[in-house]
C-alpha cells in the first residue's frame, strides 16, 4: 500500500510565499550554474581529480593517470568535461599541458575538500 504525502496546511503565509518566490527568482541563473558545477563534480572521478587540483594546484594529465590508476583516455574524457563545463582550465607548459581548477570554482570547492581532508584517517605506511 502506497502512502501520499498530503498538505494539511489551514492558512497559506501569502508574504512569505512571495518573499520566497521572489528570493529564488533572483538567484536562478546562479543556481542553474551551479546545480550544473555540481551535476560535473558529482562523478566519483571528476571529484577526485578536482580534489587533486584544489591540492596541488596543477597536474598533467601523466600525473592524474598515474595517481587514479586509470588509462589517459580515461582521465582526459573527464578532463574535456569539466573544461567544457569551465570547471578546470588548460596551461601549456613547453610540450605538458597542466591542469588546474579555475579560480571561480575554487572558493566553492575548497570547503568541501578541506571538510574531506579534515575527516580523514591518518595513512598508515
Amino acid at each position: 500500500m502506497e502512502e501520499t504525502m498530503k498538505c494539511l496546511r489551514l492558512s497559506a503565509d501569502v508574504q512569505q510565499i512571495r518573499a520566497c518566490q521572489h528570493r529564488v527568482s533572483d538567484v536562478e541563473d546562479r543556481i542553474k550554474s551551479l546545480s550544473d558545477v555540481l551535476s560535473l563534480a558529482g562523478n566519483q572521478v571528476r571529484l577526485k581529480i578536482l580534489f587533486l587540483l584544489n591540492g596541488e594546484g596543477q597536474l598533467c594529465v601523466c600525473d592524474l593517470s598515474d595517481i587514479l590508476e586509470m588509462n589517459v583516455s580515461a582521465v582526459s574524457q573527464h578532463l574535456r568535461k569539466m573544461k567544457d563545463g569551465g570547471l578546470i582550465h588548460a596551461r601549456k607548459s613547453g610540450q605538458i599541458m597542466n591542469y588546474a581548477l579555475s579560480g571561480a570554482y575554487s572558493g566553492l570547492l575548497s570547503p568541501f575538500f578541506n571538510s574531506i581532508s579534515a575527516q580523514a584517517e591518518p595513512h598508515m605506511s
